[in-house]
């Protein structure tokens, strides 16, 4: 059996062959190893595939030995710290069973330069979903996972090409790109950086009967921005919102569009653990160091 773990903005998520389960991010601070027989007995495990946080401080797929300070440069920056997934990825690094972490994709990633004038693109679990859409859609797809945030993603011959960011691009429910305002108020010590993002969602800007129209709007324009470089890509829908932006979606892009639910991640990433645990040097461009 191999696990894939989701390190997602509001939960964890933990997907196996035989079936999945979630714990919130508060709730994951009391994981221990044993909360996996949920899935199949602990001796049965033979590998795992896992995030964690923004993964700017590894460029490779790495085994969990070798990781430091859990793949990430500093606990600092666009994001909430709670400490579930800090307990996770410890439970598992102590657990001896063989263990990946996922890098995020940043200015040391193998993607086009071009995306390289901004230092994040995004955070590993969006590598997993990519990897799960390639699976069903080919090696030509552009991904977008609508959530608390907005993430979009481009794959071209089965290589990563580049990302846009939650802070630089569309919004989401919670989380968005600065705007003049937000950095007026940053300016004027009435907020953090970080506290800005956290609120520059539509749940904060719109009134609710515009929140899904707009999201779905900013959805597609990334998707077709990301289609200049791949017209022929296929596109696809993930994360909470996905159901309800999708027509709107197909409308705006005149194209259809595969929706998937909030399991990709977690199912991708443990396609991805069976796939290098069985040999696989290399995944969607990013190479492998076992």
């Amino acid at each position: 059996m191999f696990i894939g773990i989701d390190h997602g903005t509001t939960a964890m998520r933990f997907a196996g062959e035989r079936g999945q389960f979630r714990l919130s991010r508060e709730n994951a601070r009391d994981f221990t190893i044993s909360a996996l027989s949920l899935l199949c007995p602990i001796d049965e495990i033979e590998g795992i595939a896992l995030c964690y946080s923004m993964g700017d401080g590894i460029t490779s797929i790495t085994s969990i030995d070798k990781v430091k300070n859990r793949g990430i440069i500093s606990r600092e920056g666009a994001g909430k710290y709670i400490g579930g997934g800090t307990k996770v990825f410890d439970e598992i690094a102590k657990s001896g069973i063989p263990a990946i972490v996922l890098p995020g994709l940043h200015r040391g990633s193998p993607t086009d330069p071009r995306f390289k004038v901004y230092s994040h693109q995004t955070s590993p679990e969006k590598i997993g979903i990519a990897y799960e859409v390639c699976h069903d859609l080919g090696r030509d797809v552009i991904v977008s996972d609508v959530s608390s945030n907005t993430v979009t993603l481009l794959v071209t011959h089965g290589k990563i090409t580049g990302a846009f960011d939650a802070c630089i691009f569309a919004p989401g429910n919670m989380h968005g790109a600065l705007d003049v305002d937000a950095i007026r108020k940053i300016d004027a010590g009435e907020c953090t950086a970080n506290e800005a993002f956290q609120h520059a969602g539509v749940n904060f800007s719109l009134p609710e009967d515009e929140r899904i129209p707009a999201v779905a709007m900013f959805s597609a324009m990334e998707c077709a921005a990301l289609r200049l470089l791949n017209p022929r890509a296929a596109i696809a829908l993930a994360g909470s919102l996905a159901p309800a932006i999708a027509p709107e979606v197909r409308t705006l892009l005149g194209t259809d569009v595969a929706v998937y639910d909030e399991w990709s991640a977690s199912r991708g990433l443990a396609r991805i653990a069976r796939d290098i645990f069985s040999g696989s040097k290399e995944i969607l461009g990013l190479d492998v160091d076992l």
